[in-house]
């Protein structure tokens, strides 16, 4: 499934971060190969590695694998509903709260990273069963109107930002020492 990138106006200007970073392809091989990366990426970590934080008061590196799994489900919910014509606003989230009642620090990494492929496996299922209607349906979502096109790659640049910070901040910073 190659697709065209969404355009302004099919979501709020705050998630073109994400959508830039979504690289053109098979959109459904990259949400795939996300999730191989990604697990790839962690898996080698120990228990101790991944409560990593780069600075005080920064999430543990297990803490962003737990955003990273809420924010998708979010988003997918987001995605089902709008895709499905349900036209209910809905609401944000406060994403500091979710981590903070998340307990991921007393989850092994292991798991967190199972949940991540179970949750990555049920989008990918979910957007493979869209029409091409259900692409074009729009709604609204913390207040702005957002496309199910949008949201799909919202979901995949999200990932793909939270990773790029783990490299950069994470990773960089625990190999200078």
């Amino acid at each position: 499934m190659t697709q065209k990138r969404p355009q302004h106006g099919e979501y709020a200007l705050y998630y073109g971060k994400y959508i830039d970073l979504v690289p053109s392809g098979d959109f459904l091989e990259i949400l795939q190969e996300q999730r191989r990366e990604l697990v790839e990426r962690l898996s080698g970590l120990s228990e101790e590695q991944a409560e990593f934080r780069y600075a005080p008061g920064k999430w543990s590196i297990k803490e962003v694998l737990g955003h990273v799994i809420d924010a998708e489900r979010i988003f997918a919910y987001r995605l089902l509903r709008i895709a499905r014509g349900d036209q209910t606003p809905l609401p944000g989230f406060e994403q500091e709260g979710y981590v903070k009642n998340g307990n991921f620090s007393s989850r092994k990494l292991c798991d967190l990273l199972e949940e991540f492929s179970a949750v990555r496996q049920s989008t990918v299922c979910m957007i493979r069963s869209l029409d091409q209607d259900a692409w074009h349906r729009r709604g609204t979502a913390s207040q702005k109107e957002i496309s199910v096109f949008a949201l799909a790659f919202i979901i995949a640049g999200h990932e793909r930002h939270h990773r790029i910070l783990l490299e950069k901040n994470y990773f960089a910073a625990a190999a200078r020492g």
